[in-house]
């Protein structure tokens, strides 16, 4: 069983990498969010069920995680006086690296559930019923999410969205 269990596991840190790296926006912060639940799924799996879904499981722990972590670094001194910010590089001159940044900006502006079954969707690659399941919620909830967000995210941009009829029934994002 652990052998099963920690190559199922290995097979699944790509995936929560990037779904990590799409919360953090850090690379550092989402190998750390990711050593974690690796940590905190082994430490538990003889509470996991052999045939349930273990990816669902292992983004559960890694959503769990990186909220409760929120919670701490709230409490945490911020930016204030602009010291970090003004360490930063000049912005970029490529067009696609602006709107790349503005993208990026209008996704933390986004209510923190809409932004979360977005990108779980369209970044994770997940299922609805996945990220039904990892939420807690109803798919109905997880698809209405998606395009409340994803509306909401091109009107920020100012980015023109195609006809749904365009998009193709089989996208997961329309």
């Amino acid at each position: 069983m652990h052998d099963l269990f920690k190559r199922q596991l290995l097979e699944h840190i790509p995936r929560l990498r990037a779904f990590a790296l799409s919360l953090t926006h850090n690379a550092e912060e989402a190998d750390d969010l990711v050593q974690d639940v690796l940590l905190r799924a082994w430490r538990a799996r003889k509470s996991f069920e052999l045939g349930t879904n273990l990816h669902a499981w292992l983004f559960r722990i890694l959503r769990n995680t990186f909220y409760n972590d929120a919670v701490v670094k709230r409490r945490a001194v911020q930016d204030v006086d602009g010291v970090m910010a003004a360490n930063v590089p000049a912005a970029p001159n490529q067009e696609w690296r602006v709107r790349w940044g503005e993208m990026l900006e209008g996704l933390q502006e986004l209510k923190p559930h809409a932004r979360e079954a977005l990108l779980m969707i369209a970044a994770a690659g997940m299922s609805y019923e996945e990220a039904a399941q990892i939420c807690g919620c109803p798919v109905g909830t997880i698809k209405s999410r998606v395009k409340r967000a994803r509306t909401e995210l091109a009107q920020r941009i100012d980015f023109e969205l195609p006809p749904l009829s365009e998009v193709g029934a089989d996208r997961r994002c329309a």
